[in-house]
């Protein structure tokens, strides 16, 4: 658990000098971290390696100086990438940039009319079924490039493709294909073992890197024939910036559509993720609209400059908090390494086997898929959540990403049709002495989340807290999601929460109640 020493929020003039110590070490690690999950994201999403760092240094600097979330790290993430790539392939790199652009503006505007509290309004098992099935997307388009194959524009092709590429193996000779399978291999072993049974003097240093690390000596010392990383060798000739011309593009139909879900997408991804990371820590919380902010800026930044679109990313952001980083300096030094690193080492980036990246981003692609959720959904809220978790996750798979999150959201909120005609949340504070107290009554959805959010977090910090439930029709599993995450972050800090509800209150598994 991370305790920030000071507010973050209120820039460079905050920083403690007792601070600086934690968060340039916590600034390498998050640079170990990144830099081969951006190069493995930018060549998963059909675009070269200096794309992803270029979004990394944007994410790291520009988007750290700006944040709302003290702690979050941003740059390109392995959940975009499916939906990076079929833009790609359908309307071109310019195209790209146009929509990155176009979808950091869309940000900007929504955070300026603070509306970036209801993009927690979403339901979790949506979320989670969005990223399981862009996870298993990820894993079948990179079994491909563990081939040294090039992945096919959809996931269904990719795994009706995947028997036959692996039939292609010689088991007599040692190809290319089988060279590039043997160093992905060993770069997934390495990864998984190390993060197992590693030193704890060196519990910092992250896996991914270690696995990359000795796929790359080993494909320099054995002189394979694999495919390996291309990065140009000035930082300048990284940028693939827009030019005049291809601004007039912007009011195109589709580059509208494709920014919209780039916005989307890009934006719940990074608001749950900031979600996320303030459990990991007691610290100030996130300021959400201020969060989105950033995002926009970067992603116009990111758009204008040629690199990928960018959110906060929860790989980063957790080993950020893990290796004690206390303010947002952290990220914006990681942002920093890894300028001066591809400003300076580019022929070491060159020794990298593509199949390396490609098993670090199996493994990533995987985790993202969490079947521990699903069995969350289901244990604690019940068979619904976890079936709107299923229907996301198959419907991403088979059709496409925008296909998949709206059938999931239209399907979630099937939850509510029983009490469609009165969805009313009825808020009252009622603290007396010691004890903070909010009287929950009606329909606590989906719909009225931002509003019990605000409440709660309105409660101050140091006094015990009674939830009563009086009357409550209905409580979906986004708002017993929140309210348990809230009460297990007062405990954290020693804070008594206490529910009082009548006998017959029958959301009592959903909060954990007895």
């Amino acid at each position: 658990m991370s305790t920030l020493a000071s507010p973050s929020t209120g820039g460079l003039k905050g920083w403690l000098p007792a601070s600086l110590g934690r968060d340039f070490i916590a600034s390498l690690v998050v640079f170990l971290v990144a830099l081969p999950l951006c190069m493995g994201i930018a060549m998963a999403s059909g675009l070269p390696p200096e794309a992803g760092l270029v979004t990394g240094i944007v994410g790291g600097i520009l988007v750290g100086l700006l944040a709302g979330s003290p702690l979050q790290v941003s740059g390109p993430a392995a959940g975009l990438a499916v939906l990076v790539f079929e833009i790609v392939q359908e309307q071109g790199v310019v195209a790209l940039g146009l929509i990155i652009l176009l979808a950091g503006a869309m940000q900007i505007a929504a955070g300026a009319l603070r509306i970036g509290h209801w993009f927690r309004s979403i339901s979790p098992a949506v979320v989670h079924g969005m990223l399981a099935g862009i996870g298993l997307l990820i894993v079948l388009s990179q079994l491909h490039v563990l081939l040294d194959r090039n992945p096919l524009p959809s996931g269904l092709a990719n795994l009706a493709a995947i028997p036959g590429a692996f039939f292609e193996l010689s088991p007599s000779g040692m190809g290319s294909m089988e060279a590039a399978l043997a160093l992905g291999g060993i770069t997934i072993i390495t990864f998984l073992a190390w993060e197992r049974w590693r030193p704890r003097q060196l519990r910092l240093m992250p896996g991914a890197l270690v696995g990359v690390v000795v796929a790359t000596l080993l494909a320099f010392v054995l002189d394979s024939d694999v495919k390996r990383v291309m990065v140009p060798d000035s930082i300048t000739d990284a940028l693939n910036m827009l030019g005049w011309a291809d601004l007039s593009r912007l009011g195109e139909a589709q580059i509208l559509i494709s920014a919209a879900i780039i916005a989307f997408v890009a934006s719940a991804e990074t608001l749950l993720s900031a979600a996320a990371v303030d459990r990991m820590h007691d610290g100030p919380r996130t300021r959400y609209n201020k969060e989105l902010v950033a995002q926009g800026v970067g992603n116009m930044a990111c758009g204008f400059l040629g690199g990928l679109p960018m959110t906060g990313v929860i790989v980063r952001s957790s080993a950020n908090v893990q290796a004690g980083a206390v303010t947002r300096l952290s990220a914006i030094l990681h942002g920093v390494w890894i300028l001066g690193f591809i400003a300076l080492l580019p022929w070491l980036l060159r020794e990298m086997p593509t199949a390396a990246l490609a098993g670090v981003l199996v493994v990533t692609g995987w985790r993202l898929v969490s079947l521990a959720h699903a069995k969350h959904l289901f244990h604690q809220y019940g068979p619904f959540p976890a079936a709107v978790w299923a229907l996301t996750f198959v419907m991403v798979v088979t059709t496409d990403l925008l296909t998949g999150v709206l059938v999931g959201l239209a399907f979630s909120l099937l939850e509510l049709a029983p009490y469609v005609r009165n969805l009313k949340l009825h808020l009252r504070d009622g603290s007396e002495g010691e004890v903070a107290e909010v009287e929950v009554s009606g329909a606590a959805t989906c719909l009225n989340l931002p509003k019990l959010a605000k409440q709660l977090d309105a409660i101050p910090e140091d006094r015990n807290v009674r939830i009563r439930f009086k009357d409550v029709a209905c409580l979906d599993h986004t708002c017993a999601e929140l309210i348990s995450e809230w009460v297990a972050r007062k405990h954290r800090r020693g804070i008594q929460v206490e529910y009082e509800h009548e006998s017959d209150f029958k959301f009592r598994r959903m909060l954990g109640s007895t």
